[in-house]
């Protein structure tokens, strides 16, 4: 079923260029994305763009005049396809298009309102800050609406007029000759830029492009648990494109700030704890300083360099699930490299004590460290 444009602008059949102008505007001022916060007044902005186009361009409004769709890949009311399907060649005129950049007949004047594009901007957060979430202001500076002209380009109380090079259709023709005889080539009109209309009295707000740059802060909700280099999509809130037509998306790309205790991998957190030599072999608790506040960590009896400690759910939240991820805490033994006298002393008894300062220990110690190494490289 047709679309009714008429019906999208407040319009009945019939209305003057000047009520569909009028009518665009004042919903367009209403709906735009920079000024209408409301999720559903992008689509009905894009559906405002749509129906002016429609009614703008006099191809278009005689599809829709005939009970058509001129977006329709049928082709609506303005005919059917003679070599069959809606989106490929229509006519000879197409299939002399595409391959001599023109045919005999011509597309008609293009709108001037047409979908602004996509922004990228750059936040540096610290660690906290993604793991937690959080919302922060940001600051760009991109394309928005006019609000002289509403995005029509022209200054108060006028109206833009009929291209006197292209006669309002919006494209010039040429006759080439050919191997094939005669081609009749189309380009857009370069007085209007092929819209088939020139403003003599732009907007003085914005030169006659119907928006302009200004700097804005906007602010941005950080979700728990995202990573550095993710981005984050703002609906709406990219550049306005020309006349006014709808804005892009803005990309919110995370950037996260080196940690001094603690590194990232996905979900879960790394540091590290050096512990003496003793506090490793007797056991011991520390106060471990970790992002949710200062926690106890047990240090068993015996621990050796290079352990790995888990404390469970205290990482970064999952995006994509419920929880969070775990803390790995690397333990490094630090092995004292100057004693005093009562210390050697006290090393040199524990080492007797154990047996370890025997030389047979220390032989058999050799031999069997020896043997494993020769049974590794014979392969037992």
């Amino acid at each position: 079923m047709a679309t009714d444009y008429y019906g999208v602008l407040g319009l009945s059949q019939g209305a003057s260029d000047k009520d569909i102008k009028s009518a665009y505007r004042r919903k367009a001022r209403d709906l735009h994305p920079d000024v209408n916060p409301d999720p559903g007044a992008k689509e009905e902005f894009q559906q405002v763009s749509r129906a002016y186009e429609a009614l703008t361009d006099p191809e278009k409004r005689r599809i829709v005049d005939l009970g058509g769709d001129p977006f329709s890949t049928g082709g609506g009311g303005g005919g059917g396809n003679p070599f069959g399907g809606g989106a490929g060649f229509g006519g000879l005129g197409d299939i002399m298009d595409a391959f001599f950049g023109g045919g005999g007949t011509t597309r008609g004047p293009r709108s001037r309102t047409r979908a602004g594009g996509d922004a990228l901007i750059r936040v540096d957060l610290d660690l906290d800050e993604t793991v937690f979430g959080t919302t922060t202001d940001i600051t760009v500076d991109t394309a928005v609406l006019c609000t002289s002209c509403t995005g029509a380009g022209t200054a108060p109380g006028t109206h833009p007029t009929g291209c006197t090079t292209c006669g309002g259709r919006g494209e010039v023709q040429s006759v080439q000759r050919s191997f094939l005889g005669q081609v009749v080539a189309s380009r857009p009109c370069p007085t209007c830029g092929g819209t088939g209309q020139t403003i003599p009295e732009p907007c003085p707000q914005c030169a006659g492009d119907g928006r302009v740059r200004a700097r804005r802060t906007i602010p941005v909700k950080i979700p728990a648990g995202v990573e550095d280099g993710m981005r984050i999509r703002l609906t709406g809130h990219g550049e306005v494109g020309p006349g006014g037509g709808p804005a892009g998306d803005l990309y919110v790309e995370v950037h996260e700030r080196p940690h001094d205790v603690f590194t990232r991998d996905g979900e879960d957190l790394h540091c590290r704890v050096t512990l003496p030599m003793t506090a490793a072999a007797l056991g011991t608790t520390l106060t471990l300083r970790t992002l949710d506040g200062d926690e106890p960590l047990d240090i068993k009896a015996g621990t050796q360099s290079g352990s790995v400690l888990t404390l469970r759910a205290h990482g970064a939240p999952r995006l994509r699930a419920t929880g969070r991820g775990n803390l790995m805490v690397h333990v490094d033994v630090q092995t004292p490299t100057r004693l005093d006298g009562e210390q050697e002393e006290l090393l040199r008894k524990l080492a007797t004590a154990r047996g370890e300062d025997h030389p047979e220990a220390s032989r058999a110690q050799h031999n069997g460290l020896f043997s494993r190494v020769r049974d590794a490289f014979n392969g037992r």
